[in-house]
């Protein structure tokens, strides 16, 4: 997924769970987003982090 794709993701993703969101992008350069309590930070980069509440 794109960068912009990920970011338009998470803020769905956070809106929706009410939880923070970590978007990252792995090593073969793809985008992704996850729950932040979900991500174990391995061969992942983040590149930011969607708080509901903030």
């Amino acid at each position: 997924m794109s960068r912009k794709d990920a970011h338009a993701f998470a803020a769905s993703l956070a809106a929706t769970l009410m939880v923070s969101i970590v978007v990252f992008q792995a090593g073969d350069g793809t985008f992704g987003a996850v729950p932040a309590d979900e991500i174990d930070g391995d061969e992942v980069q983040v590149v930011g982090e969607i708080d509901p509440r903030a």
